[in-house]
């Protein structure tokens, strides 16, 4: 493929992005009737900010989802040490919520851009970062172009590339090479990622680790905790987390399966908290009781499913359990974060489709912190064997905690690599006036 269909690929997809512009107002209000946007922060994705800047050195750094924001967290309180101002941009509502608890008042958040021309345009004039760090996978080639445009620098942190995603630049390697060769520089998570980020044009690329790794165990309420233990007595537990759909039918199918025999609860946390009225209704259709965490249901000896269906708890639900099937890898694709159950002391169970933490999976695995079931059969024997062995169990949370340790140091790696473009702005926030913003 070569250069101009390349400039001709990029000045058609700007083209179409103009062209349907008018149609994204009505766009983000059915999105906000389903509650998949903030209707009073709607304009922010037009680029228009809804807080003022402050002054002097200000970096941008986006997130996508809850994921790549918990990720990010460490580097952001890094960048913050140094008194440099961050503008962290996210995609959804759920991740937004976890940015107010987590970061408050720490950080500058707004909803990222659409990745249109004046949307984007009106974004990055207004706002004037000094940098542009975006965490893991996303890329959206107009602002790529813009930034580009204005000479800021625009680093990747923590960076993956998927399998499906590699195949498909891959195959328009010429407008990889115009949207990679753009970045400053790719702190990529795994030798892996690093060979592909190279291959699609990317330069300088260096290897860090998994930024996940680095990161605190997610915090909870510990008077919420505290109640919820006793109302849980001495039942044994087990929870599937971030899952998907289909996976919650397994769930149920594991509970029935158990329960004769365990007298177990479990605890289901779907990825997307705006399933749960569908998820509750094909529970009790199982003829399985349900408490939700969102009416803030008492669990009881009747009590088979809890439904943790809030934001930002995760950490409540994994103190809760010695054991944790993590989702979105037996009918979904792709797998979620296994590292923050590993680090509250879970033993880890898995579907086969993890390609996108393949990395922290076979460290995992390799240590004997984890295992991978194919199917619900399996799952249901490898939660009824947990269950009933305490010390093997207890064998794949000690893995896990020896696991993490061997794991850790990707933020030391990362903020090193990042020194040429942070230094220089630590300096200047030092300098800087104590004033308001501008």
């Amino acid at each position: 493929m070569s250069s101009f269909p390349a400039r001709t690929a990029l000045l058609a997809y700007r083209a179409a992005g103009v062209a349907l512009y008018p149609l994204v107002g009505p766009y983000l209000t059915y999105r906000a009737m389903k509650g998949k946007e903030e209707r009073s922060r709607r304009l922010e994705r037009f680029g228009f900010a809804s807080l003022a800047r402050p002054r002097g050195p200000l970096v941008w750094v986006h997130a996508a989802s809850v994921g790549e924001t918990l990720a990010i967290l460490p580097l952001i309180r890094e960048l913050r040490r140094r008194e440099i101002h961050v503008l962290l941009t996210t995609g959804t509502v759920t991740s937004a919520a976890l940015v107010r608890s987590r970061l408050g008042d720490e950080v500058i958040h707004q909803y990222v851009p659409l990745d249109l021309k004046f949307p984007i345009k009106r974004f990055i004039a207004y706002w004037k970062p000094d940098a542009c760090i975006t965490a893991e996978s996303e890329i959206w080639p107009t602002t790529i172009l813009e930034l580009t445009r204005r000479h800021i620098p625009q680093i990747r942190v923590n960076a993956r590339i998927s399998d499906r995603s590699f195949d498909r630049w891959r195959n328009r390697a010429s407008l990889a090479e115009a949207l990679f060769g753009k970045m400053s520089l790719v702190v990529a998570q795994s030798d892996l990622d690093a060979e592909r980020f190279r291959e699609l044009g990317a330069w300088p690329v260096i290897v860090s680790g998994n930024l996940k790794s680095d990161t605190d165990p997610p915090p909870c309420d510990e008077q919420v905790l505290q109640t919820y233990r006793k109302q849980v007595g001495n039942r044994p537990t087990w929870a599937a987390i971030s899952t998907f759909e289909g996976e919650e039918k397994t769930a149920a199918a594991v509970h029935g399966a158990l329960k004769p025999k365990m007298g177990q609860l479990t605890i289901l946390v779907p990825r997307h908290p705006d399933r749960a009225d569908a998820i509750e209704a094909m529970l009790k259709e199982a003829g399985l009781n349900v408490a939700r965490r969102s009416r803030n249901d008492e669990l009881t000896s009747e009590t088979d499913v809890f439904l943790g269906d809030s934001i930002g708890e995760m950490g409540l639900y994994l103190r809760l359990t010695e054991i944790a099937f993590v989702g979105r890898s037996l009918s979904g694709e792709g797998g979620q974060n296994p590292l923050e159950p590993a680090l509250l002391g879970c033993a880890i169970l898995s579907g086969p489709h993890v390609q996108n933490f393949r990395d922290a999976y076979q460290h995992l695995v390799r240590k004997g912190a984890a295992r991978i079931v194919k199917d619900a059969d399996m799952l249901e024997r490898a939660v009824h064997y947990l269950l009933a062995n305490d010390m093997a169990r207890m064998k794949m949370v000690d893995a896990g905690h020896d696991a993490m340790e061997e794991m850790r140091g990707a933020l030391s790696k990362t903020v090193k690599a990042l020194e040429p473009y942070i230094n220089p702005l630590t300096v200047s926030a030092r300098l800087q006036p104590k004033s308001a913003a501008i």
